[in-house]
């Protein structure tokens, strides 16, 4: 009769059939195995997830908007849209440059300087969004003949706002001026709004 010391072979030894001890290396290889399977798994079910949260092809395409000022004359104004909404791009006059600058900002509602409203260097085109600030009605002023209201810039016909030649509150309810959206010149005649 086999006693218990004989049944059970030392460690490290061979058993009589020849088995071996599991190699510990082979272990740690198959858990990391195991790990980077499941890793590049989630990383295929989360991409497309993540991937259909991005913009489709056309809102990036409203994102922008390009404008050609080269047609636009000193002290005329053009509508256009951006984002589907009303955008008025107006050349300034050197007058209603002048104008805007001797309004002192402590009679204004929204203070703000015409240079904090255009861009350096381009002081006479004023961009702004279509939008009157009080409850978004689209205000006159850019159109050829249209009431620039008693301050020469726009006015809201929906509650009477009336804005200045810098698109500034002076009348009316609206609380602030008209909003002027990101733009960037990318030519002396042209600039991309958005």
């Amino acid at each position: 009769m086999a006693t218990l010391d004989q049944a059970v072979p030392p460690e490290g030894a061979a058993g009589a059939e020849g088995e071996s001890l599991e190699n510990p290396r082979r272990r740690d290889w198959l858990q990391y195995a195991a790990v980077s399977f499941g890793a590049v798994g989630a990383g295929v079910v989360v991409l497309p997830l993540v991937n259909s949260m991005n913009p489709s092809a056309d809102v990036l395409a409203l994102s922008t908007t390009e404008v050609d000022l080269s047609a636009i004359e000193p002290g005329q104004a053009i509508k256009t849209t951006f984002r589907k909404q009303p955008l008025f791009v107006r050349n300034l006059t050197t007058e209603e440059i002048a104008q805007a600058n001797e309004v002192p900002l402590s009679a204004l509602r929204d203070p703000e300087t015409l240079a904090e409203r255009t861009k350096e260097g381009h002081e006479n085109w004023l961009i702004t969004l279509g939008v009157c600030t009080h409850l978004g009605c689209v205000p006159l002023g850019a159109g050829e003949g249209e009431n620039k209201g008693p301050f020469g810039g726009y006015f809201c016909p929906c509650h009477g706002s009336a804005y200045d030649t810098a698109a500034r509150i002076r009348q009316g309810p609206a609380p602030t001026n008209l909003v002027v959206p990101e733009y960037e010149f990318t030519s002396d005649t042209t600039v991309m709004v958005g």
